[in-house]
């Protein structure tokens, strides 16, 4: 069973049609029992990173999420959900992560249109079971102002041309995320979903 985490951010039932078309055993849900016996969770995001962990905290949510990671569970965040991962943000103000992926978020840069909106391509920089049968150069929907600066080049598993080069996707562990919006990206997007399904113990994507 994989737990979408409600927190009232982002497009929670978009995500969780994609899950469920796709096959996979999904629920909506902000109980920590829940979260607690899922097999894989999900945190999706659109807004502001401040108000994704003012929401979380508000509903007791970060300890919940920082075990299910420490216990192995295989997670996913997207978008703002894969941002909160990591250990600060300077989206209006300083703001602190759950700071399981060490690094920062950051503004894009002088040059490109901000907000990004629309399709981009991903580049696989090394081999994840999240990306499986995603050709390098699939086009994938974004919708961003910021972008995650890691510490550890290590966790980047995919890079994106937007001003130039960034982290579209990271992994380390049992912690995976997606800068990008599955829910839109069609059929790239749902194998995505599926890959993760599979990671979670679900049918093979």
């Amino acid at each position: 069973m994989i737990a979408i985490i409600d927190y009232d951010i982002g497009n929670i039932h978009s995500v969780h049609k994609a899950f469920k078309h796709i096959g996979a055993d999904v629920i909506i849900t902000c109980s920590q029992e829940d979260i607690a016996r899922a097999d894989g969770v999900v945190l999706p995001g659109v807004g502001a990173f401040g108000d994704a962990m003012a929401n979380l905290q508000r509903l007791r949510l970060l300890d919940p999420i920082c075990r299910t990671i420490a216990d192995g569970v295989p997670f996913l965040g997207i978008c703002v959900g894969m941002q909160v991962l990591f250990d600060t943000s300077e989206e209006m103000g300083l703001h602190q992560g759950l700071g399981v992926l060490p690094g920062s978020v950051e503004r894009f840069g002088e040059g490109p249109k901000v907000p990004q909106i629309g399709w981009n391509q991903i580049r696989p920089q090394s081999d994840h079971p999240l990306l499986a049968g995603v050709p390098d150069g699939a086009y994938v929907y974004f919708a961003h102002s910021y972008r995650v600066v890691p510490t550890d080049s290590s966790i980047v598993t995919a890079t994106t041309d937007y001003g130039g080069s960034y982290p579209s996707v990271v992994a380390s562990g049992n912690v995976c995320g997606i800068q990008f919006h599955p829910e839109k990206s069609q059929r790239v997007g749902l194998r995505i979903l599926g890959n993760f399904s599979a990671m979670a113990g679900g049918r093979p994507a």
